[in-house]
């Protein structure tokens, strides 16, 4: 799909991920990292900022690194890589058993850890494991509203009708658990779910909501939340990348249109809005000042423009892929650490706006930029 210069860029960024994984993954071995304190990679097992099981072992991030690992392995074919999956996937059994702290985001937790590992080596207990995550998200569905309901019960008030933007990226895991077992229930789940959040989540220009509230037993939105954006009504730009690149994920486990058209609507308005410099900001509309970034929407919006390239004809790709480009080389350029001084590739990602903790190295940044970077070179692991 590359030009010749965009390709030596690849290959570059490429042996530059190598490298950095290659010290990195011996590092952080017996980790499950988050983020980083003091260049270094934390461990969610051991570094719970609440002492919750929801913020330990059952956080939602924790199958990201494990993720990683599978990405590595799938492009270097090292044992070690393999070797590191397998901790972090076992690890996550204490989830299972604590069960308290598990919610809507077991896909993201499972998907890069269980499937990848069945994926590639057809590991029987990957699969159970799997199965057993993709059954505790189907029994989340409420069928009055057509939606999986997000988090459990929280400080905020009644939230059992609450369904989140974020979820697109779960509901894979329910695809995949049809794919795997011929039993359609998985799937209706899935596609009803994603059926509800374009006709509740996705606005008319094409930004998202990021948290819709429905009434749990007869149906129908109640209100819409700003979530971890800058407020209601605005444009959390990590929620517009799990729309953009969850919708292309649906797409491609149904075919069905309606799905890679609202992608591309999702994508529009993103690529209207991607700024001269590349730099993404937390929110499209939140003020000029604080410039407050993250840099994980950028990875993640390329991912999904990506496979809107590949998918559709021959006259539309360039848009996409360009968009993509530009993101991607802005990280690379300007908002990673190729250093040994950090454990992270990425800087400046943050996860809402009005959270202190902004403009850090977190997880899933580092993930996306890395599938972003393996999607390019045309033989990636596709994990969703």
């Amino acid at each position: 799909m590359l030009q010749a210069n965009d390709q030596f860029w690849l290959e570059n960024v490429i042996d530059k991920i190598t490298t950095k994984m290659d010290w990195v993954s011996e590092k952080s071995r017996n980790k499950i990292p988050y983020t980083t304190i003091n260049g270094t990679h934390d461990d969610r097992t051991v570094d719970n900022p609440t002492g919750t099981v929801a913020d330990g072992i059952s956080w939602w991030t924790n199958g990201f690194w494990g993720g990683m690992m599978w990405l590595m392995y799938h492009e270097t074919g090292q044992e070690k890589y393999k070797e590191i999956a397998n901790i972090s996937e076992e690890k996550l059994d204490e989830g299972f058993r604590e069960y308290y702290g598990l919610h809507h985001d077991v896909g993201f937790m499972w998907l890069p850890t269980s499937v990848a590992n069945y994926k590639v080596t057809k590991n029987p207990e990957s699969r159970k494991r799997a199965m057993h995550a993709a059954n505790l998200l189907a029994g989340r569905f409420n069928l009055a509203g057509g939606f999986i309901r997000a988090w459990n019960d929280l400080p905020e008030g009644d939230t059992r009708g609450w369904a989140i933007i974020d979820c697109m990226f779960n509901i894979p895991l329910l695809y995949w658990a049809t794919e795997e077992t011929g039993d359609p229930r998985f799937q209706q789940i899935a596609m009803k779910h994603a059926d509800t959040s374009m006709e509740a989540f996705v606005r008319p220009d094409g930004s998202v909501n990021h948290i819709v509230e429905f009434d749990p037993f007869q149906g129908g939105v109640v209100k819409t939340y700003g979530g971890q954006g800058y407020e209601e009504g605005s444009s959390w730009t990590r929620g517009q990348t799990w729309a953009l690149y969850g919708f292309m994920m649906s797409y491609i486990h149904t075919g069905k249109e309606e799905y890679l058209n609202t992608a591309k609507r999702i994508a529009h308005y993103f690529i209207s809005n991607i700024p001269d410099n590349g730099i993404i900001p937390i929110d499209f509309r939140q003020p000029k000042e604080p410039a407050y970034e993250d840099s994980t929407a950028a990875a993640i919006a390329a991912c999904g423009l990506i496979e809107i390239a590949k998918a559709v004809g021959q006259h539309e790709k360039d848009l996409y892929l360009n968009a993509a480009l530009k993101l991607l080389k802005t990280l690379d350029e300007s908002r990673s650490d190729w250093t040994k001084d950090s454990d992270c590739i990425l800087i400046n990602g943050s996860a809402a706006y009005h959270n202190p903790d902004r403009h850090t190295a977190i997880i899933y940044g580092d993930y996306y930029f890395m599938e972003a970077m393996f999607k390019l070179k045309g033989n990636d692991l596709y994990l969703w």
